[in-house]
């Protein structure tokens, strides 16, 4: 199986196949796996099961999840959102058993998803991470470029007028790839970075600040 559909892979399956380094969880309509990649401490992705009337082609991406019937659409996301949650809360109980505190957690799709079958991303903002390599990683989940599409947000599209859902609906690629190009920013601070090097040190620089500040913390409550 080629690496764009692995995870139509796992979708298709019976999740008792998949090995523990794998999968973490499961329920009736989805499955949460590790990224392979993780591009930060914590990060996982929830994926709609192939189930009932749904088909691997309905579930290919958000894209196409949206172009089909709205209501199911609506379900579909809602379900993942439901079962995104529970993996948020052992995400932050695993913070706090092993850093002690929580942090925020990002739960989104990418708008043009580099791998097929629709998949969550539920990922903590440390994006201290190794598999973060190139300019695109980074860019992907920035939380204010607009290519990390935050899963309240989708959510919000289906209250939205007709004609401004099926605008946003459309996730046009033309609209979405260039800002994976656009200059490397510190989410924390707005510097503008010269590189991935200089980002990634900057990141870690960031990130030994927030553990130095939870310390501190810690000591003057013990």
């Amino acid at each position: 199986m080629s690496g764009l559909n692995v995870l139509k892979g796992y979708a298709l399956c019976d999740p008792s196949k998949l090995p523990a380094s794998v999968l973490f969880s499961q329920t009736e309509d989805t499955l949460t796996i590790f990224d392979a990649f993780p591009k930060a401490i914590f990060h996982f992705l929830v994926l709609p099961r192939v189930r009932g009337s749904l088909t691997a082609s309905d579930l290919s991406d958000l894209r196409t999840l949206l172009s089909r019937d709205k209501a199911r659409a609506q379900e579909v996301i809602t379900t993942l959102e439901r079962d995104a949650a529970v993996l948020r809360a052992d995400i932050e109980s695993e913070m706090v058993k092993m850093y002690g505190f929580k942090w925020p957690i990002l739960t989104g799709f990418h708008a043009v998803p580099s791998m097929a079958h629709l998949h969550l991303h539920v990922i903590s903002n440390d994006f201290i991470s190794d598999r973060l390599k190139v300019k695109k990683h980074y860019n992907s989940f920035h939380p204010s470029l607009g290519f990390f599409l935050p899963i309240t947000d989708v959510l919000e599209w289906f209250d939205a007028e007709p004609s401004c859902y099926a605008t946003m609906a459309q996730l046009k690629p033309k609209q979405y790839e260039p800002i994976l190009k656009e200059d490397l920013v510190c989410w924390r601070c707005d510097k503008t970075m010269k590189n991935m090097p200089t980002l990634k040190a900057h990141l870690q620089e960031e990130w030994d600040k927030v553990l130095k500040r939870e310390e501190t913390k810690s000591l003057k409550t013990s």
